[in-house]
């Protein structure tokens, strides 16, 4: 063989299973896939350790950078540092919570100047879909937004506002026509209550219920099978929504669903009064409801697990008060993504492969990005190092996105990244950044 690189690994994730295996590397993308031991002609051959697993490198579809206008919550550069070091190679960012919001071709335009030249890893756009921008979408679809997101409840933020049960149908319908993925943050706001001030976190709990979700992912599940149109609902929280999505997609309709690393590492019960860096919408529930969730996983009726990167400054996470009402709902999770599902998985006997699956291929696949999220010829040769054995525990100050605010400060995890590729070399993050700007290709 005569290649670039040839990277051996003893165990690897290829077409759904593990397996020894060489991978070819040659102009940035995977040219062959050989037996381990096969004689290299290669300019560099790079040998795994024997406890390291070779992954492709994870897809997170769910993330919040927030530049340009909130670069003080994140930005192109720490966010994607922060993916780098988690062994994520492609992210694709919300439309939200930048100013102005990813909602017209001229803001599309400031989002990719605010990025160009400063990620270290690929980067795709979400374009938004609010009250009045139906005319909109066409344009941003054709410039190359991998699909749009939408509230069917108050974003949070005043500059994306939410669409009502008949906006919902007419940007569907728009949606459908252009064949454009609705990725659609479920939730009914009538149903979900006040927070009453204070520390208690069953006081949060209890204000956006699982009907909430519920509600809202049947009118998601009634308006795609109404339009024909192609829907996705994001961050999963609720368990009982799982049979309707089950027999909506039984019965045809194109409808897929995620969930995130937090719903499926912690549970409400120990969650303590005042923790308000585990607040996220909706919210985290309990124990019977977080094994509801993984044996949906396990059964195939969640799709994929993404962050849902959501940071903020420390200040906004209102720590000095405990005050659940007043605190930014989200979690930054970017970087340990991997890492805490793994963890989790590996003691309910869940395997590496279907962590890989639900983390890299599935999204990839989802929303359209060919080449990304597997081991495969002609794929680029994005790829993770982790040491699956390896524990370790979280310092949030050591962490790359802008806050040091997280949940899992201080927890011992299973597994670290030892390595991260991106198009068939090691990202050194003391380096140019060397992350590309993608197009939705038809």
């Amino acid at each position: 063989m005569a290649a670039e690189t040839v990277v051996r690994a003893r165990r690897a994730i290829v077409g759904g299973e593990e397996r020894a295996v060489a991978v070819v590397v040659e102009g940035g993308r995977i040219a062959a896939l050989e037996s381990y031991d096969v004689p290299a002609g290669a300019a560099a051959v790079v040998e795994l350790a024997a406890d390291e697993v070779l992954l492709p490198g994870l897809v997170d579809t769910h993330v919040h950078v927030n530049e340009p206008g909130r670069t003080e919550w994140e930005g192109f550069a720490s966010a994607t540092r922060a993916a780098a070091a988690g062994g994520v190679t492609t992210i694709v960012d919300m439309p939200l919570n930048s100013i102005p919001p990813t909602t017209t071709l001229a803001a599309l335009e400031l989002k990719r100047e605010a990025a160009a030249g400063q990620t270290w890893v690929d980067v795709g756009f979400w374009g938004g879909a609010v009250p009045g921008n139906t005319g909109d979408l066409a344009a941003l679809h054709a410039d190359g937004v991998l699909g749009f997101k939408c509230f069917l409840l108050d974003s949070g933020v005043e500059e994306f506002p939410h669409l009502a049960a008949d906006d919902f149908a007419e940007a569907m319908a728009e949606t459908a026509r252009l064949g454009a993925l609705m990725i659609v943050h479920a939730e009914d706001g009538e149903a979900v209550g006040e927070c009453a001030h204070g520390a208690a976190y069953s006081g949060f709990l209890a204000s956006r219920p699982d009907a909430a979700e519920e509600r809202a992912i049947g009118l998601v599940v009634d308006t795609a099978r109404a339009t024909g149109g192609r829907a996705h609902v994001v961050h999963l929280s609720a368990s009982g929504a799982v049979p309707a999505l089950r027999q909506a997609r039984a019965a045809g309709v194109d409808v897929s669903v995620e969930t995130c690393p937090h719903y499926l590492f912690f549970e409400a019960g120990s969650i303590a009064d005042g923790a308000t860096e585990l607040k996220c919408c909706p919210p985290i529930r309990d124990a019977g409801n977080r094994d509801a969730l993984w044996s949906a996983l396990s059964g195939g009726d969640i799709d994929m697990v993404v962050s849902d990167h959501s940071p903020c400054t420390a200040a906004l996470k209102r720590q000095d008060t405990g005050d659940f009402a007043d605190a930014w709902g989200g979690i930054a999770s970017l970087q340990l993504g991997l890492p805490v599902v793994w963890t989790a998985a590996r003691e309910r006997g869940v395997p590496l492969v279907d962590v890989v699956r639900w983390m890299s291929t599935a999204p990839a696949r989802r929303v359209g990005l060919a080449g990304k999220g597997e081991i495969a010829v002609g794929a680029d040769a994005d790829l993770c190092v982790f040491a699956p054995d390896a524990s370790w525990t979280v310092d949030a100050t050591l962490l790359h996105h802008k806050n040091p605010v997280s949940p899992y400060a201080g927890r011992t995890l299973t597994g670290t990244v030892r390595a991260t590729w991106l198009r068939g070399a090691p990202i050194d993050l003391a380096a140019a950044p060397t992350g590309r700007l993608l197009r939705r290709t038809p």
